[in-house]
């Protein structure tokens, strides 16, 4: 039976080597920065960065790095607890804090990490009497959290406020007690906004709660960074996120809401319960994080000035791109060999990208998801865009 189950792995391994989908990790040498250096073993050189959640390029801001030392010297390097044992700081209750107001809600309650958050949201807050409906394009650490809770799920396509509209009734008519409408924020494989002023009217009309993933617009979108809900100028009852991508690009996450929604994660959320309190220099880099996106408007302004450069150029020369407006930039190929023979032309011009494929997107939709930061200057671009129209040539 060992050797069976052995067997089928390695077939399963070599199907996917055989279709030139294989997954390849790049080993990094330097600081997550827009210019980044790549160990020996991928070639020994500097190339351009255009995959990483760096969007203010906070990831190696001496600030953060600072804070970061600073509390590693004062607190220690670990926890060692969960935090209703003995894993609670003063720190770790000031970051709930500051960032519970940063983004308009009563409360917020720390993970280890946004899929944690999300995988220990549902569960807790609704049963086998309640419902949740999920937009088709979700995260998986939402579908995920779902499949844990015994609430009765629905899913929409996409953004489509008919079958949304559609869901809420066909729950209401089933009997739900509660209902939930979960979606992304900014669906990460192709930078569209998810619809939130209709969806919050679809909720509040039939007397729904939203949940908002907000990974990717926490710390760039909307006024001073404040995410979608603030982009769009609507109100929602969960927020969930990540110190992972714009604030500092370290790892973390979080839920902020009500705070007898907080309340009730702190005494039944399991990932919460039963993993270890974030590192006090992760708290520290944190808070660090949240005043410097503060005080980032020149960072927005950075980024999404070449966001818009990014997009025009490749247009330009062309390529099949995404419409939108978020620094998510996805150049659509197609063919799923095609992404990634691509990508690998990239890497040896010097800029860093990758090729996504089935089953991350849909079959046929593979693409070079290509991602702007604040780090990046117009002749990274433009070196990056040369590097575009030649690999075209060497791999179609």
């Amino acid at each position: 039976m060992t050797k069976q189950f052995y067997s089928q792995l390695a077939e399963t391994l070599a199907g996917i080597e055989s279709q030139k989908l294989t997954k390849v990790e790049r080993h990094l040498t330097s600081a997550q920065r827009g210019m980044i250096s790549i160990s020996s073993n991928d070639g020994g050189r500097q190339v351009l960065n255009m995959c990483a959640n760096n969007y203010l390029g906070l990831a190696d801001n001496p600030r953060i790095v600072d804070a970061a030392r600073d509390y590693l010297e004062e607190r220690g390097y670990g926890m060692a607890s969960v935090r209703f044992i003995c894993g609670t700081m003063d720190i770790h209750r000031e970051l709930e804090e500051k960032l519970a107001n940063f983004l308009g809600q009563e409360d917020a309650i720390l993970y280890t990490s946004c899929f944690d958050a999300n995988g220990g949201l549902f569960e807790p807050l609704l049963d086998d009497k309640d419902a949740i409906i999920s937009d088709s394009l979700n995260h998986a650490s939402i579908i995920d959290g779902i499949r844990l809770c015994k609430a009765k799920r629905y899913v929409y396509a996409n953004s489509d406020m008919n079958q949304l509209a559609e869901k809420l009734r066909e729950a209401k008519a089933n009997g739900a007690r509660n209902i939930m409408v979960a979606t992304d924020g900014v669906f990460s494989m192709d930078g569209y906004l998810a619809k939130l002023p209709e969806i919050v009217a679809l909720a509040r009309e039939h007397g729904a709660l939203v949940m908002v993933d907000d990974s990717h617009a926490t710390g760039f979108m909307g006024p001073k960074g404040k995410g979608t809900p603030a982009h769009f100028g609507v109100e929602v009852d969960i927020v969930t996120g990540t110190f992972g991508k714009a604030l500092g690009g370290a790892v973390g996450g979080y839920v902020a809401a009500r705070k007898p929604i907080v309340d009730l994660l702190r005494q039944r959320s399991r990932p919460y319960l039963f993993s270890n309190s974030l590192p006090p220099l992760v708290v520290g880099a944190a808070l660090a994080a949240l005043d410097l996106v503060a005080e980032g408007d020149h960072l927005r302004r950075k980024l999404f000035d070449n966001a818009r450069y990014w997009r025009a150029g490749i247009e330009k020369l062309g390529f099949d791109v995404l419409p939108g407006e978020h620094p998510i930039i996805p150049v659509m190929l197609g063919d799923a060999a095609l992404s990634q023979r691509m990508a690998a032309d990239l890497f040896e011009r010097g800029v860093y990208v990758i090729g996504f494929f089935y089953p991350v997107v849909a079959m046929g939709k593979a693409r070079i998801r290509t991602q702007m930061s604040a780090v990046h200057v117009q002749a990274d671009l433009d070196f990056a865009l040369d590097a575009f129209a030649a690999a075209r040539e060497a791999v179609s």
